[in-house]
């Protein structure tokens, strides 16, 4: 008898809490709801006005000038172009970080749509269409709206709230440095401290309300390499007289795959290996001096990188040799895996699932992509989920990639974007309490 009048007091004392958590998620709903044609309407301008890494300037003014309107404390020019604002609660509680991407890409856009992008840039040199093939102007406008109802709701907020908006995820131009690696070094998860984490990236080829996310090693670590085969330049006529670096590149870029296929365990180790790019030459009948390479791999543990980039240059090299031409190899680090802190994961899956509705979370498997939210999750414990944007009743297959001219996300999946961010704020600091 005595315990259950000990249950009726502890359930008589959390009802107060439950009940009082229940009412700010419906307002956080009610809020998003209202909110959601500014979100589409700043969506769509930065849509058609996309910029490339490290230059998006236009966009941190937007950004800027609308934290500022909220009341925020902003600090610009962050790691060049990012843009930071602070929002302190009516309540003592955790600092948390929300973070959102702002660049585009050298993508020329093909989607039929009103807001598409006529935007033209220089990249590395040449000439290039630009445009959102990432979806990156969803996470901008998202974290917006969330700014604009956390600071509607700053009485009941416990804590801190810092909005990180990213430049360069896609990689800083040649010869810069950026994105989050380079926030990180300038100190944006200090001052306050950051105690965790949260990040979201829309994908094109999961249906809208619906969320992906994995603990551990969500997504893969990339790095970049660059292979420059020297000959020597002969009449297309006279082979014999040169050594032709077109034939000994062709070699390399038929023998760097067998890397995967042959070397790594792949019933252990996932790895991807990628050329995409081949130059040499300007005409027919002139066998070069040089042929220039460049591709990339992902790998999702230090064992299998270390292997496949010792490979990398001992397979280029060798070839190389075989033909009298040589091998210059370069080799870029580039982001690590995305890794979800399972406390964490485990702590917010609920608020995942409330948020999205049951069935609507999906536990999805490591995808071979790669995001530099990774820079901001080994400092602090991070989370990072996948956001449907697929129109609802659309197959995958038939949905474009990601980096590609008929990229394509539905507006409506921003709104359980703006919900989720903003339960995680609340439901993150409610756990930290009752420890």
């Amino acid at each position: 008898m005595k315990q259950f009048f000990t249950l009726c007091l502890l359930i008589g004392l959390a009802w107060p809490v439950v009940a009082q958590r229940q009412k700010l998620a419906l307002q956080i709903a009610q809020k998003a709801r209202e909110i959601e044609p500014k979100v589409i309407e700043w969506r769509r301008d930065l849509h058609q006005f996309p910029e490339l890494s490290n230059r998006e300037f236009k966009t941190a003014a937007k950004v800027a000038a609308h934290l500022r309107n909220l009341g925020l404390e902003v600090q610009e020019k962050v790691a060049f172009t990012g843009v930071v604002a602070i929002l302190k609660g009516g309540k003592p509680g955790p600092v948390v970080a929300l973070r959102a991407d702002m660049d585009g890409l050298p993508v020329s856009e093909r989607v039929k749509i009103p807001f598409a992008s006529q935007e033209r840039s220089q990249f590395n040199g040449q000439n290039v269409g630009v445009m959102h093939a990432c979806g990156h102007d969803t996470h901008v406008a998202i974290l917006m709206g969330v700014a604009e109802i956390l600071v509607a709701m700053k009485a009941d907020v416990a804590g801190t709230v810092k909005f990180i908006f990213q430049p360069a995820e896609e990689g800083a131009p040649d010869g810069e440095e950026g994105g989050a690696e380079l926030m990180v070094k300038e100190g944006v998860l200090e001052n306050p401290k950051v105690e965790a984490i949260f990040g979201l990236h829309i994908n094109s080829q999961t249906e809208v309300g619906k969320i992906r996310y994995k603990p551990e090693g969500m997504m893969a670590a990339v790095d970049r390499f660059k292979i420059k085969v020297r000959g020597k330049q002969t009449h297309g006529s006279q082979p014999w007289s040169g050594v032709d670096p077109v034939v000994t590149a062709s070699q390399i870029v038929l023998g760097l795959p067998t890397i995967i296929s042959r070397s790594v365990n792949l019933t252990d180790d996932a790895a991807v290996l990628t050329i995409g790019s081949f130059h040499g030459g300007v005409r027919g009948n002139i066998i070069p001096e040089e042929v220039a390479l460049e591709g990339d791999i992902r790998t999702f543990n230090d064992r299998a990188r270390g292997q496949v980039l010792d490979l990398i240059t001992r397979i280029a090299t060798n070839i190389a040799e075989s033909a009298g031409a040589t091998a210059e190899i370069k080799i870029t680090s580039g982001y690590p895996v995305t890794y979800n802190d399972p406390a964490l994961t485990a702590l917010m899956a609920p608020t995942l699932e409330a948020t999205a509705g049951k069935g609507n979370l999906i536990l999805m498997r490591p995808t071979t992509g790669a995001e530099d939210f990774s820079f901001f999750a080994r400092q602090v414990p991070g989370l990072f989920i996948s956001l449907g944007g697929m129109p609802k009743g659309m197959q995958a297959s038939e949905a474009a990639p990601h980096h590609t001219p008929d990229f394509f996300v539905d507006d409506s999946g921003m709104l359980l974007g703006i919900t989720t961010f903003c339960n995680l704020v609340f439901d993150y600091a409610e756990a930290k309490k009752k420890k």
